[in-house]
């Protein structure tokens, strides 16, 4: 074929979301096939891909045309009913509203960026689009435009017989863009574009405008068209079988030249204009070097004088915060002043050599902003804490030099590449920080980076699966087949091989095979725009004139359209901002520790203190940073650290791979095998970890011992190992076996080390990030051991939506001997706290209640508390406490203080909500009275309401709180368990694992259970039950449910026989029977003895018994000086159990009752 032909300017990439189904690596493949010299893309109102395009684009040697599909609000010079009927936004009639924009020069993709940002950042009711009054007064140069196609601006008009509107809006646009304007013309087969295209052509050839034969693809080949089909019915939120949704054609896919020639061969002209568009392109957005903001530097200053001052700003700093350091923290053992002072200016060469002066100068700024406001920030994350530079200047809070931390790890002078701190702060003040850095550098130089979430092996099915109309239980089996494995995931096609159950249902049932089909179609295409979570980006000047703007809605800061490796390629330097809540914990305890005006320091404590150290050893860490997990608990019992550097190594192992070196670590350091090393020369790299290799780091260095690398050159051999790149492999190993020859090792002793070191160069850990987070861990430890209240009410409060983490807190607590109490109006706060040695439940962890609500009551109690139920009323706001909010309290006990039972506060809700109203509206209106302004109008208790069983009474705790708080509905059976011999989860999970106990007698109430099958099909059921000590879980299997399967229901109280089995994640229980507890307390024998003050109540009380058992009950009458006055002996055996004695007791007229 002779010269182009054709050239595509409107193709739609995956970057048009739920739109396009062209990834770019497939439509440049397609391109190339078809020897297509340039492209255009035209995605709907973004810029998501220009860059990615472009560079690709270039790597294939096709000539990227990057532009927009933008929408126009044309409003400003229509009438209202025009208006109207565009902004109603129904696609069927007005399409998108769009038109192509393609940038033609530098000039003209800055213009275009900017527009594109606009609309985001300004556009009107969520709707993306640019404002004709924009493109009146921004400049247009550099900018072709094309009149959008039979979905856009202009075509939809004339499609709806409003041809004034369509005309003036062609005339405006070519008004707009004089010679860069084009007529659009499409055909894919739809019939308003035969309806368009003679009024567009007369249009045209009448105003002197040139047209310009497009294709709109949105997909691959017509084989695709179904499956796109299935996409835009997402998008809409549709089912296919519905017929009023937008619905494009099987010819919208990527023509080839000699397609497009044949389907406009009426018009050549058409298509030249497409080349000759091509042509006029002179531009294409290019990789930039990191852009920062001048942190020292003077106006007027080139940039080496700007480096240089940035360089001589962060010396002073760094040397002046190393002396500061050597003087409150001192050195490392071993290790001298001097060593200190010459890493230090070594580093400093290094960063000022890479001109990175002024990144560390940023990020030390707003690092000693926040800890001068009380923002906890973490001692380090990553690679950074091998930097002297970093700690001197208090970024990083661990010295590297003590823990052998190598700063070639992070910034290495072989290979350029931007420093890379990764910043935890406080999760509650992070947002202050990244404000500041608004402040600081002005908010259009600072942005948050965009993420695209795609369409997952699960989700595609189950968002196909409903546009099928297929059953939704159907669906959901069907997803379920597809391993879930986040470390590594399967795509569909991998599953159908490898998975024989889904393979089979594809084969046996179409409508399955169609869904499998339609979903690898469009697995991996984007489905939404987000935003990162911790990535932020600063620049020296407006940043969209670095990158175009996008406007996530759940956020007021602007994003980057470019995912984080394409704005780091556009110049835009990014710094994580990282919220850990362990940050906030600690602050939190610290706080209480405090409260009295104490002056405890997280910082000061020791890294040697004998209790932290024991709690590690006996795997009592729930809670602790790291180490909470059931197999690392199960660890770190097997280790037994006893010095900072093992939870160093246990952070490094405890991973997949790594962690079979435990044992052997283990055994090594506790004497039971012999350390051994891979040569003499390595024992004081590997000495802190018994001769093995955990850490990259020891790559590193033991690659500089025996082979005489650099530590960036060894940083480059890590990479190299860890990519596992044969051709670099190869490369790598000839190096290092000459430079082992040098150092006097024979050939195959350097071959075993480095097969060795490339084994763990994939293993291995950044040991500045074990360092570091393992401090973390170690501070929470020391809190755990020296502060268990404040350290429980802490972690408690960062897990209040988490009922189960609580209750596992609480049980921990329990463990510990501290009590957490039901929450008070009086005593607690919003969040949890500690009084008296107890802690206090949280008034905002109440179901039902809320955060604000409970911020609420503490305000309005004050210093002050609340002296009745009147008082509580008359001090809050009645639009905030509502009927609900106080059913919760009272069913939680928050009101036990004030009024002594919970059914007689919950008799009370009523009057409470009318007395706050009554209150509220005096107040509005300025009534005071003055005999009873200081005393709030009294709330009467029913003295008569009937008792609340302990059983409902926990019942209602339960559902407020989440699990079982002041007591268990197990309590009342304990002389029975005691007479049964049954052993509490604790006693019995103790035996487990200090006697070896393989099978017990166990009682639970069942929270849940959860039914499955089995790898072979057969039932099982995993069910969760509790008891006053704790939580635990125990699999039934198919023979048990069988037999046992109406026990075994939620709610129900039962003893069960188990057997049990240790595993390194905890310890598995398999049901062998099951008894519900009426049953059994009713078998045995017991005495109920009934106290009253008078025998009236004797013939309702026999009422209540039921003959047929083996107890016995007596009746006790007692006058009022105690004295017992006559016991009547109830003849005959009955059934007695603790609801029975729970009943009787609140009958009127009964004092007491004993049941023993």
């Amino acid at each position: 074929m002779s010269g182009p032909g054709f050239v595509h300017l409107h193709v739609h990439s995956a970057y048009s979301l739920l739109e396009g189904a062209l990834q770019l690596g497939r439509l440049l493949d397609l391109a190339r096939a078809d020897q297509q010299p340039a492209i255009g893309i035209a995605d709907t109102n973004n810029l998501f891909g220009a860059l990615e395009f472009s560079e690709k684009a270039k790597g294939k040697g096709i000539q990227p045309l990057v532009g927009v599909e933008l929408a126009v609000d044309f409003s400003a010079m229509e009438d209202s009913q025009d208006r109207m009927q565009e902004r109603g936004h129904d696609r069927g009639r007005f399409g998108k509203g769009g038109v192509v924009l393609l940038a033609t020069t530098s000039g003209g993709f800055a213009n275009l960026s900017r527009l594109v940002s606009r609309a985001h950042l300004e556009g009107e009711n969520g709707r993306v689009a640019a404002r004709l009054a924009w493109l009146e007064a921004e400049a247009l140069d550099g900018i072709v435009c094309l009149s959008g196609g039979p979905e856009g601006a202009v075509d939809p008009w004339f499609a709806n017989n409003l041809d004034g509107i369509a005309l003036a809006r062609l005339d405006r646009l070519r008004e707009l863009f004089g010679d860069r304007f084009y007529v659009e013309l499409q055909r894919h087969g739809r019939p308003q574009e035969a309806l368009n295209e003679a009024r567009l052509i007369d249009y045209a050839y009448r105003r002197g405008v040139p047209l310009v034969a497009t294709n709109e693809p949105f997909f691959s080949t017509p084989d695709d068209f179904e499956a796109h089909d299935a996409l835009l019915a997402i998008a809409g939120g549709t089912v296919l079988a519905q017929t009023e949704r937008r619905k494009l054609s099987d010819q919208h896919y990527f023509k080839t030249r000699a397609e497009m020639q044949r389907l406009f061969a009426d018009l050549p002209e058409a298509l030249d204009n497409s080349v000759e568009i091509a042509q006029r392109v002179g531009y294409r957005p290019k990789k930039r070097d990191p852009v920062l903001p001048t942190f020292a530097a003077t106006p007027g200053q080139s940039p080496a004088e700007a480096v240089a001052a940035e360089a001589q700003a962060l010396a002073e700093m760094a040397r002046t915060g190393l002396d500061r350091r050597i003087a409150t923290v001192g050195i490392a053992a071993g290790k001298t002043e001097a060593e200190y002072r010459e890493r230090l200016e070594f580093e400093l060469g290094i960063i000022e050599k890479m001109k990175y002066p002024g990144y560390f100068l940023i990020v030390a700024d707003f690092i000693q902003w926040a800890k001068a406001q009380g923002i906890p920030v973490g001692p380090g994350r990553g690679s950074g804490a091998g930097s002297l530079v970093a700690y001197a200047t208090t970024i990083t809070d661990l010295d590297p030099l003590r823990y052998n931390l190598l700063f070639e790890r992070f910034l290495n002078p072989e290979r350029v590449s931007m420093p890379d701190f990764d910043i935890d702060f406080c999760q509650d003040r992070r947002d202050e920080v990244i404000r500041y850095v608004q402040r600081k550098y002005g908010t259009e130089q600072v942005a948050q980076i965009i993420t695209f979430g795609t369409l997952q092996a699960r989700a595609v099915l189950r968002d196909v699966g409903r546009v099928l109309q297929m059953p939704y239980g159907q669906v959901d089996r069907i997803a379920k087949l597809v391993p879930a494995n986040p470390a590594d995931p399967w795509t569909l096609e991998r599953s159908l091989k490898e998975v024989p159950q889904l393979r089979m249902m594809a084969d046996e049932d179409e409508q399955v095979a169609e869904l499998l089909a339609i979903g690898q179609k469009l697995e991996g295409l984007y489905r939404h725009a987000s935003t990162h979570a911790a990535g932020i980006v600063i620049g020296d000047r407006p940043l969209q004139q670095l990158a175009p703007l996008y406007r996530d809605p759940r956020s007021d800061m602007p994003v980057s359209q470019y995912n984080m490796k394409w704005s780091e390629s556009a110049g835009l330097v990014k710094f994580d901002f990282l919220g850990l809540k362990t940050l906030t914990t600690i602050k939190r305890a610290v706080d209480m520790i405090n409260r009295d005006g104490g002056s405890f320091r997280i910082e000061d404590i020791p890294l040697d203190d004998p209790a932290t150290y024991r709690l590690y050893q006996l795997g009592d860490t729930a809670g602790v940073f790291q180490v909470e997990g059931a197999g690392m608990r199960r660890a770190l019992v097997d280790m037994k650290p006893d010095r900072f550097e093992d939870i160093i190594a246990l952070v490094a192992l405890y991973r997949p791979g790594p962690m079979d070196n435990i044992p052997l670590f283990n055994d090594r350091k506790h004497g039971r095998e012999d350390v051994e090393y891979p040569h003499e020369a390595l024992r004081e790299v590997l000495d802190e970890t018994y001769g093995i290799i955990v850490y990259q780091e020891q790559v590193m260095q033991i690659a500089q011992e025996l082979s005489g690398y650099s530590l960036g050159e060894a940083d480059l051999l890590r990479r190299a190992m860890g990519k596992k790149i044969q051709a670099e492999m190869d490369a790598q190993r000839v190096r290092f076996q000459e430079g082992a020859a040098r150092y006097g090792l024979k050939p195959g002793l350097a071959d075993t080390i480095f097969d060795l070191l490339a084994k763990f160069a994939n293993y291995g850990f950044n040991k500045s990030h074990a360092a570091t987070y393992a401090l973390v861990s170690y501070q929470t430890a020391y809190l755990k051991a020296h502060y268990p209240r404040e350290f429980f009410a802490a972690t408690m409060t960062l897990d209040m939506g988490n009922t189960d983490k609580l209750n596992e807190f609480r049980q921990d607590a329990r463990r510990h001997g501290i009590e957490v109490v039901p929450p008070c109006v009086n005593r607690s706060d919003a969040v949890f706290n500690t009084h008296d040695g107890k802690v206090f439940y949280a008034i905002g962890a109440v179901k039902g209640v809320g955060q604000a609500v409970a911020e609420h009551i503490v305000a309005a109690r004050g210093a002050v508390p609340f002296a009745d139920l009147g008082d509580f009323a008359a001090r809050v706001e009645a639009r905030i406490i509502n009927r609900r909010t106080l059913e919760a309290l009272v069913n939680a006990g928050a009101f036990d203080q004030l009024v002594g039972r919970r059914e007689q506060a919950f008799a009370a809700i009523d009057a409470i909500v009318a007395v706050a109203q009554r209150t509220n509206a005096n107040a509005a209106d300025g009534i005071v009275d003055m005999f009873t302004a200081d005393r709030p109008e009294p709330i009467a208790l029913n003295q008569s309401v009937a008792g609340w069983l302990p059983v409902e009474r926990l019942a209602r705790e339960h559902a407020a709180i989440g699990f079982h708080l002041s007591g268990h509905p197990l309590d009342q059976y304990a002389e029975l368990f005691d007479r049964l011999r049954v052993q509490s989860w604790s006693s019995f999970e103790h035996a487990v694992k200090e006697d070896g106990a393989r099978a017990g007698r166990l009682a639970g109430t069942i929270a849940t259970r959860n039914d499955r099958r089995t790898k072979k099909g057969t039932p099982m059921a995993i069910i969760a039950l509790s008891d006053a000590s704790g939580g635990y879980e125990v699999i039934a299997f198919s023979e048990q449910i069988g037999q046992f399967s109406d026990v075994l229901q939620p709610g129900k109280s039962v003893v069960l026989t188990v057997e049990a089995d240790e595993r390194p994640d905890g310890i598995s229980l398999r049901l062998t029977g099951a008894e519900p507890i009426e049953g059994l307390a009713e078998k045995v024998g017991r005495r109920l003895t009934v106290f009253a003050g008078s025998d009236r109540c004797l013939a309702p009380i026999r009422s209540q018994l039921k003959p047929g058992g083996e107890g016995q009950v007596s009746f006790i009458v007692v006058r009022d000086n105690g004295a017992r006055e006559y016991e009547v002996e109830l003849k005959g055996g009955y059934r007695i159990s603790p609801e029975l004695a729970g009943a009787v007791k609140a009958m009127d007229g009964v004092i007491d009752v004993r049941l023993n």
